[in-house]
């Protein structure tokens, strides 16, 4: 008895005494979204169907395609044609260059690759000559409140107006590259009208167009509109004088059959 009490009272004890810490529960599974189910899980995705192998009159049919189908010719660029001899239809002899002169040609032989005809039409006078190219150089180069481009567009515009081969072709290729827009170069030796044109530009190219139709007509309102277009009373003075200066050379182009230099026409295109 006293060993089963015993016995009794160890289990008591046992029975009595603090439980242990459950075991760790599994963490349920993630839900897909809020207040869903668990996401199923995904089969993987079907393997594309091999194509079906192509007949032996298929495979025939599409060496024959690729056989008779014409491969790409890489342009060429065209040659440049011979300049017109001679330079203008006078016979004019040239005379001996002076110093000034002879170191100008050689420079526009190693900037531009050839020397301008213009400045050999004038080298039978070295007085015009190198009038010609002061004044030119002055007005187109110069410092001034039009940009390069501007007087460029100006040069075209009148020439346009007079239909003068040589500055049409001449002056449209500095156009097409100070500009980097071969259209506007274009539009302007055929009619500036068309182009898309700024405020400013418009205004500047119908002074010049109505100063070489009819420049009797021009009167305060047509400078006005000028300075309303942002140009200076200084800005209108070299407007005019390119205009003016454009005038008398497509005038001496015309008159003694100037031919511009060939290599112009394919110049920046």
């Amino acid at each position: 008895m006293g060993k089963a009490n015993k016995s009794v009272k160890t289990a008591g004890k046992a029975a009595s005494a603090k439980p242990g810490k459950n075991p760790p529960k599994s963490k349920p599974a993630l839900r897909a979204i809020k207040g869903g189910k668990s996401a199923p899980a995904k089969s993987p995705p079907p393997k594309p169907a091999a194509p079906p192998a192509q007949s032996k009159s298929s495979q025939s049919k599409l060496a024959m395609m690729k056989a008779l189908t014409p491969k790409p010719v890489p342009a060429k660029s065209a040659p440049v044609a011979p300049d017109d001899v001679p330079v203008i239809a006078l016979n004019l002899e040239p005379g001996k260059l002076s110093p000034a002169m002879a170191a100008y040609f050689k420079k526009c032989q190693d900037k531009l690759g050839f020397v301008p005809n213009v400045l050999l039409a004038y080298a039978f006078d070295m007085t015009k000559l190198e009038t010609f190219v002061a004044f030119y150089n002055d007005l187109m180069l110069g410092e001034s409140g039009l940009s390069k481009l501007e007087r460029e567009m100006i040069a075209v515009a009148v020439s346009s107006q007079n239909r003068c081969y040589y500055c049409l072709t001449a002056h449209g290729a500095s156009v097409r590259q100070y500009s980097g827009n071969p259209l506007l170069g274009e539009h302007l030796v055929m009619n500036y009208r068309v182009a898309r044109l700024n405020r400013r530009q418009r205004a500047m190219l119908d002074f010049a167009a109505k100063l070489t139709v009819s420049p009797w007509s021009v009167e305060e309102v047509d400078r006005e509109r000028l300075r309303r277009a942002g140009f200076t009373d200084r800005d209108i003075w070299d407007i005019s004088a390119v205009a003016g200066f454009f005038n008398m050379s497509n005038r001496v182009a015309s008159a003694t059959d100037m031919r511009p230099n060939a290599v112009y026409h394919g110049q920046a295109r």
